[in-house]
């Protein structure tokens, strides 16, 4: 193995990919924190992780649009592990034995302990949307070959967010409450998650536009392996 001085080391990534990752997963942990905690949105019950969750899909198709599906299927998995790094780190933080005077630890365990079933429901949810929502806009990018950019960040995140709502409350709650509540419960996630996507359209355009013109990037996934599996080095 050859010895390289630091200044002379190639950097693989660019620092605008890199804060696009850091920011990625930054929104998704956020959100599973925040989604402990129900709101009232316009009648309607929701997570409050619908708050900052939906910024993870746009990011997602600035990854997508600028970077190519390759890319975005390498950070689409490294959130789903970091992911389940802070939750094997909480887990633990809740099994080991508190200090005999800290009297947090039924809070902690009631906020912090998430449920397996819902764990497993949000992690499914997670890869099937992304996942879903990456391959929808890439194809679309070449039918398109590139115009029409709303077209591409509506129609994956309809589909993406659609299919991440219905796989969660689904597999989250089903058998729990009334199948009426059940499918309320998607559609309203699902219509909520999308207007936010629709609103932030003009800031993905801005974002999009930026980082082609700096990264000198505009990746199109001719020949590209469509499988959320291969994720080793290419294609």
């Amino acid at each position: 193995m050859d010895k390289v001085e630091a200044a002379n080391h190639p950097t693989r990534y660019s620092y605008s990919f890199l804060i696009i990752v850091a920011l990625f997963i930054t929104s998704l942990m956020t959100a599973n924190i925040m989604s402990v905690k129900l709101i009232k949105i316009l009648g309607m019950v929701l997570p409050a992780g619908i708050i900052i969750f939906p910024i993870s899909y746009i990011i997602g198709d600035v990854l997508t649009e600028v970077y190519g599906y390759a890319q975005a299927r390498k950070v689409i998995w490294l959130g789903f592990f970091c992911n389940l790094i802070l939750v094997i780190a909480l887990w633990v933080g809740k099994v080991i034995p508190p200090a005999p005077f800290w009297e947090g630890q039924a809070a902690y365990e009631r906020i912090l302990g998430y449920a397996p079933r819902l764990l497993a429901a949000s992690f499914l949810a997670y890869l099937v949307g992304e996942f879903f929502n990456a391959y929808i806009l890439a194809k679309m990018k070449i039918a398109t070959e590139g115009r029409w950019l709303w077209t591409r960040t509506l129609g994956s995140t309809l589909v993406g967010q659609g299919l991440d709502s219905l796989v969660f409350i689904t597999l989250a709650f089903v058998g729990t409450i009334p199948l009426k509540a059940l499918a309320v419960a998607v559609f309203a996630q699902w219509i909520i998650k999308s207007a936010y996507e629709a609103a932030a359209t003009p800031l993905t355009y801005i974002s999009v536009n930026f980082l082609k013109r700096h990264e000198g990037l505009d990746v199109y996934d001719h020949g590209t392996r469509f499988t959320p599996f291969l994720i080793r080095k290419g294609h």
